[in-house]
């Protein structure tokens, strides 16, 4: 080894160690602490702040929770609890609320004798949320005294000090979130917030939460403002979420206890939809990837329902065998547990792992249902009925998917006819546009960049999933060429209709529809089934919808497109100038077809210049009773809805 290089090994020391400081690094690493910097992560911050509130009233010293969306985007958060402590803590030497403001991992929440159970998913609280702010002020009303302090970007601007005096007890929160770090947007959606604070009244009953955003104004002046109260919990929620379904059994199936010391809330109701809707949660977080709680659900609803069904010989004449499956259509159930210290597995570490909960809720499940079947033996019977039509329409479908995955490209025979595809074959760069009808298919088929884009050209309005039987869905010959196209298939050994992505072709799925309204009602239906059938790819974050502009403005050479109005009200005052604006020529894209294939590809198909919305679902319990209104029979809360958002003219799923 040379002497230079010698010398250059030996200078790797403790001083070549980069030791960042707990604030320092949630700020350089932001995704580790709140999953990402965009929208998700934004309203996350809001979460954290709420879930400390939530914390105290959980503990039984809170039952009022406050939320504002103030006009500069801060948000504000104030609860009437006991209130952060604000004497000297003895070894950091400052203000017990300095140490829970500024230091990740300090706080009440890893004091055993504090909180018992805590909501939230990783325990960093608001202390992560003040290293992300630019700007945070904490108030907290305790001892007869109102104290503050105010922090930029996680850092202390002064001691916390006492400025008034006062008879109340609690905390408030406001912050910004800083901008530097959420380049994307730093705006926040009322509708996200609102869904997520409904979720924890019904999770949480007896708690009065409001949530008030200042940049809305009601028709007489007034902030738009919404109240969240929940006397029942669950069977309440349940009654929200199967609001526009048809019930088949009269009345929500609930049970509240504590069963080998983990607390367990569930609610269950029978409708006569072909989809089962389960809802698990754990600390007041939603485990979309389920976990040890919902296998002891359905072990103990398979066990109980299977053992009373064959009993009261009503099976006698089923020729094949019934899965558990069959017992969870038309189920709509919410599951709640609250664990000391929950272990969280999964791809997004939502999926529950402490084996004691999967024993404690199915034998409260056993408990509840085999009470309230023998108690109501109409309804008991209903179910059993429906479990037979489920097991027969289980087979057919079956038959429908295996049908479906012979013609898949991978097992086969090819893809469908009507599919342009892309010539690279990694799923990672390529996309797959579904576009309405052919007209557009073909602009969109002479306008992509054939290397990586493909097209699917459907014909007409797919079939509305809600309201179809799983076998009938996969015979409709649009569903067929999407999930052929996709590459997917479905079932695994636990759940025949599990979706499996291994061999998924494109990594993201791009919804193209007119911007009228036969264009939206094509988006909704494709969404549900999407929602529905192939949840896993929004979750992935494959999915997406085009943004094609509504207008193209002209005046002489100079051409100007608008995805708005309040955009073309704007474009058009600029480009008129001195002169009139009837001197701006606006053509209105009625439709995709309308586009000559380089307009398609330069405003809606380019990478460097397009627009597209990103699929999530911030509230699997809300973006459920949303499609289920939406797409089912009822039309009263449908006419409700479009009443009440007609102005807006678009829902944030």
């Amino acid at each position: 080894m040379s002497e230079e290089k010698a010398n250059q090994n030996s200078n790797y020391s403790a001083d070549n160690i980069q030791a960042l400081e707990g604030m320092e690094h949630v700020r350089m690493r932001p995704s580790m602490y709140i999953g990402d910097v965009g929208e998700r992560g934004l309203h996350h911050l809001v979460y954290e702040v709420v879930d400390n509130s939530i914390d105290e009233a959980m503990a039984g010293y809170c039952d009022t929770i406050d939320v504002w969306i103030n006009e500069d985007n801060s948000i504000t958060v104030k609860d009437n609890g006991r209130g952060i402590p604000v004497g000297i803590h003895k070894k950091e030497g400052v203000s017990a609320l300095e140490v829970v403001m500024t230091k990740i991992g300090a706080g009440g929440k890893f004091d055993k004798d504090s909180y018992k159970v805590s909501g939230g998913l990783h325990g960093v609280g608001v202390s992560c949320v003040n290293a992300l702010s630019n700007h945070l002020k904490a108030t907290v009303y305790k001892e007869g005294k109102v104290w503050e302090q105010e922090y930029e970007r996680g850092k202390a601007l002064y001691p916390v000090k006492s400025v008034a005096e006062t008879d109340q007890n609690g905390t408030m929160v406001t912050f910004h979130p800083d901008d530097t770090i959420f380049t994307s947007t730093t705006v926040y959606s009322f509708d996200t917030l609102s869904a997520r604070l409904r979720e924890l009244a019904y999770l949480n009953k007896g708690i009065k939460i409001s949530l008030t955003d200042k940049r809305t104004k009601t028709e007489d002046g007034s902030d738009l403002i919404e109240h969240y109260y929940s006397e029942e919990g669950l069977p309440e929620f349940i009654k929200y979420l199967d609001g526009s379904r048809e019930q088949l059994t009269t009345k929500v199936v609930s049970m509240e206890g504590e069963k080998n010391g983990v607390p367990v809330e569930v609610a269950m109701v029978y409708n006569t939809s072909f989809s089962e809707h389960l809802f698990s949660y754990v600390n007041n977080i939603n485990t979309h990837e389920g976990g040890t709680h919902l296998s002891g659900f359905r072990r103990g609803l398979t066990a109980t329902l299977k053992k009373y069904a064959e009993t009261s010989g009503l099976l006698k004449n089923l020729k094949f065998e019934i899965s558990g499956d069959d017992f969870r259509e038309g189920l709509t159930a919410i599951v709640s547990v609250k664990v000391a210290e929950p272990q969280f597995e999964g791809q997004t570490k939502t999926k529950l792992g402490n084996r004691e909960v999967t024993a404690a809720v199915s034998q409260a499940v056993t408990e509840m249902l085999t009470e309230y079947l023998e108690e109501n033996p109409n309804d008991a019977k209903s179910i059993v009925q429906k479990v037979i039509l489920a097991a027969q329409a289980r087979h057919a479908a079956r038959k429908a998917r295996e049908m479906v995955q012979r013609k898949n490209v991978l097992t086969g025979t090819g893809l469908p006819g009507k599919l342009a595809d892309c010539s690279s074959r990694d799923p990672f760069e390529s996309e797959l546009y579904l576009v309405e009808g052919d007209s557009a298919g073909g602009s969109a088929k002479q306008g992509r960049d054939r290397h990586f884009q493909a097209i699917l050209p459907l014909r007409g309005k797919i079939l509305n999933v809600e309201k179809a039987q799983e076998h009938k869905i996969y015979d409709n010959e649009e569903i067929k060429n999407i999930i052929t196209a996709l590459g997917v298939s479905f079932g695994t050994e636990e759940d025949s209709r599990e979706l499996n992505l291994e061999k998924l072709r494109y990594h993201k799925i791009v919804i193209m529809t007119d911007a009228d309204i036969d264009g939206s009602h094509i988006r909704t239906l494709i969404l549900t089934f999407f929602f529905r059938f192939m949840r896993p790819l929004i979750d992935s974050g494959y999915l997406y919808i085009a943004q094609p502009p509504l207008y193209l403005l002209k005046k002489g050479k100079d051409q100007r497109y608008c995805w708005d109005e309040a955009q073309r009200a704007m474009l058009m005052r600029e480009m008129a100038g001195e002169g009139k604006e009837d001197s701006v020529n606006i053509q209105r894209y009625k439709g995709l077809g309308e586009m000559n294939p380089e307009q398609l590809w330069e405003t809606t198909m380019d990478p460097e210049t397009r627009s597209m919305k990103q699929v999530t679902v911030a509230s699997a319990a809300e973006a459920d009773h949303l499609f289920s209104m939406l797409m089912g029979d009822e039309v009263a809360p449908r006419r409700e809805f479009i009443e009440k958002n007609a102005k807006y003219a678009k829902v944030d799923i």
